[in-house]
């Protein structure tokens, strides 16, 4: 980043986000000391609003476009209710690290501080345990497309809210495809046939993997149709009741990627201990490793895929539907018992108003959580932009499903890139239903 608000946060230091950038938040589990990595950068004055947040692994010269963007809303909430606004952050250094969710959670129980930027599944066990202030009285949330209510609304109350609308999809160098007269897959069948040529042609790992971002091919597979068959409602309710079983609509997912593994066409060892983008992001660039998954604003940033010598094109996940973009939703939350929960709520007003949204979404270029808000794309996102305008995607992470998704099937995925076989995955599935359900 290279500039920062005059307001706050003089002196920030630099640290890393051990998956993903501010708008997309990794998640599962590790346990040393989470204390050792978090920053606190603050001015005394006396209306502070703390605000907890990762930051992205950058280049301290490279121009952090999601940083910038924050930094803009955040300044008008500054000027127009003369607050500061400081930063406290933290990073995992690798896997072996305490992550962020679970600093969060530790935080947010603790009342710590009073604005958070929280990943869904974390939204979702704070929601169930009444540690988040409801959000639904302000302003802004009038504005609100109805995918975001429904994705952060925990027993009636809307408890996060985001500055984007996260979407993933495959990120696909075009040379390479083009070279080996490929078509961009739509279906799990012909996804395989893609890597299957690509090995033969001598490409040791058609796809990089890391240990955050592998269930998006899951969720995909399984959602495809619950989501975009015209009976959502109904099947969720059935999985709820336990009437239908969350581990049937896994199987096909976890089978692929099994197969996927097997082939060799990605590497389970490595993926289980890499970072988002820096484990892979190498190899993706110098042209090795000719397919990764990543979100939306990793093809606008400089310090992810923005900057390409090849041809980019991010379309969604194979599904019995085609490309299917999947959409979990992170989000800006309120300490229910924050010490500044007052100054903090009018800050998030103002954070996510449309106009606050339209600076940010023009920076970051990306899907505005507002049905006012629209901006053009980069030329690379066109197809997975055409499928989400079309209503066509998976959400990642929905409220109205009683076992939670997106932290959950991430680390079931981890197990399965750790040994487990795939029905010990499925058995895990049920585990959490039976429990969700209290049997």
């Amino acid at each position: 980043m290279k500039r920062i608000r005059k307001n706050a946060v003089r002196g920030l230091v630099f640290v890393c986000l051990a998956a993903m950038s501010v708008s997309a938040l990794a998640s599962c589990a590790g346990k040393p000391d989470p204390n050792q990595n978090v920053v606190v950068s603050e001015e005394k004055e006396e209306r502070l609003v703390n605000l907890f947040s990762p930051m992205e692994k950058i280049d301290p010269d490279a121009e952090n476009v999601a940083r910038n963007a924050s930094d803009t809303t955040i300044a008008m909430a500054e000027e127009k209710l003369d607050v500061t606004v400081a930063y406290r952050t933290y990073t995992a250094e690798d896997y072996q690290d305490t992550t962020y969710d679970d600093v969060c959670l530790d935080r947010v129980r603790n009342n710590m501080d009073d604005i958070y930027l929280l990943n869904p599944d974390t939204i979702l066990s704070l929601g169930a345990e009444d540690m988040l202030a409801d959000l639904s009285g302000l302003d802004c949330v009038k504005n609100l497309r109805d995918v975001v209510k429904t994705a952060n609304t925990v027993n009636g109350k809307l408890i996060a809210i985001p500055q984007e609308v996260v979407a993933y999809g495959l990120f696909i160098n075009m040379d390479i495809f083009r070279k080996y007269d490929l078509e961009l897959p739509e279906t799990p069948e012909e996804f395989l046939e893609c890597c299957r040529v690509l090995k033969e042609n001598g490409i040791e790992t058609p796809v990089g993997a890391n240990r955050w971002w592998l269930e998006t091919f899951v969720l995909a597979q399984a959602y495809a149709d619950l989501y975009n068959g015209g009976n959502t409602e109904a099947e969720i309710a059935a999985l709820n009741s336990g009437e239908a079983r969350y581990s049937d609509y896994m199987r096909p997912g976890f089978e692929f990627l099994q197969e996927l593994i097997d082939c060799g066409y990605i590497d389970a060892g490595k993926a289980y201990i890499s970072e988002a983008i820096e484990g892979e992001g190498p190899d993706f660039l110098a042209g090795k490793t000719p397919i990764v998954m990543a979100y939306w604003g990793a093809a606008n940033s400089e310090t992810a895929y923005g900057g390409t010598d090849f041809e980019l094109r991010v379309i969604g996940f194979p599904s019995s539907r085609g490309q299917m973009p999947v959409m979990p939703m992170t989000g800006f939350a309120i300490g229910a018992e924050a010490e500044h929960r007052e100054d903090a709520m009018r800050t998030l007003d103002i954070i996510l108003s449309d106009e606050a949204l339209q600076a940010y979404a023009e920076i970051n270029r990306v899907i505005s959580p507002s049905r006012n808000v629209e901006v053009e794309c980069v030329p690379a996102l066109q197809p997975l932009n055409d499928k989400i305008s079309e209503g066509v995607f998976v959400l990642g992470s929905n409220a109205g499903m009683k076992v939670e998704q997106w932290g959950n099937t991430c680390l079931i995925v981890r197990e399965l890139l750790n040994g487990a076989t795939v029905e010990e995955c499925m058995a895990a599935f049920d585990r959490l239903q039976e429990e969700a359900m209290g049997k």
